[in-house]
């Protein structure tokens, strides 16, 4: 879905707007193509996956994190992440987690798979799929700086994607 190891063009269009120090979360951080830049930024990073060969790849100074995320407890105990990064992965029981790890002030950058996708390619079930205005609903009380609910090309997909920055306090 993307040239290996470049970032999603959601995040690094918020780049100017993100912290330049504090913590950031990846979630379903695969290769680390996100983790990555977020530490070239001068983040200190956490990265989250159930791919435990896939963490062993990331850099050193990345805190790599194996969990399962669909079948165990949230794994991180901390809620003061200044940005949460989620991209091309979608489970809703985990959104109370994930909206409670930012810290006030933070911001939530997430990208997915919306409604419409299915007529496109994988993945293809209304599981993994975002109804439309579904992030907006997630991020009603905060302040959502941009949301688009759009087709992107090359390749061709269905996506919502939504930068969020949790109330201060």
């Amino acid at each position: 879905m993307h040239a290996e190891g470049t970032p999603s063009d959601w995040l690094t269009r918020w780049a100017n707007q993100l912290p330049r120090h504090g913590r950031a979360l990846d979630v379903a951080c695969g290769a680390g193509r996100h983790a990555r830049w977020l530490c070239q930024h001068g983040l200190q990073v956490t990265a989250v996956d159930r791919d435990g060969q896939a963490l062993q790849h990331l850099p050193a100074t990345v805190n790599a994190v194996q969990a399962d995320l669909e079948q165990g407890d949230w794994p991180l105990c901390s809620n003061d992440f200044d940005v949460v990064l989620v991209t091309n992965y979608l489970w809703r029981p985990l959104w109370p987690a994930l909206l409670a790890s930012v810290a006030p002030g933070g911001w939530l950058i997430y990208e997915t798979f919306a409604h419409g996708q299915e007529r496109l390619g994988r993945p293809s079930r209304p599981a993994f799929l975002l109804a439309p205005g579904e992030l907006l609903g997630v991020c009603a009380a905060w302040r959502v700086h941009a949301y688009e609910d759009t087709t992107l090309a090359q390749p061709e997909r269905r996506v919502q994607r939504i930068a969020a920055q949790r109330p201060p306090g």
